[in-house]
């Protein structure tokens, strides 16, 4: 039986996704997926997030973020793979 190791993806999300409840709607889907993590604004415009879990959940949680909350107008979405640092929850950050 293959294993299915955690894995983390730190995400960059751009366009229009501050003041549109992208933070909120992230926050509601990460904790469905039963993901760990956080979420916040940048100072550029930019939503960082962090999220971690088993990798097929992860990318499940990863294309999401291409839509986003209804009112976002996404541009792109950069992520990067990396190994887990064992984050426990899910949390909106100031």
């Amino acid at each position: 039986m293959a294993q299915n190791p955690l894995i983390q993806a730190h995400v960059l999300i751009s366009g229009k996704v501050q003041g549109v409840g992208y933070r909120y709607y992230t926050t509601r889907q990460a904790q469905n997926l039963k993901l760990n993590g956080w979420v916040k604004n940048l100072p550029d415009g930019r939503v960082e997030a962090v999220f971690e879990g088993k990798r097929p959940i992860v990318e499940k949680m990863i294309q999401w973020c291409y839509r986003g909350s209804p009112n976002a107008v996404v541009a792109d979405v950069a992520v990067k793979i990396q190994a887990s640092q064992g984050l426990s929850g899910f949390e909106t950050r100031r």
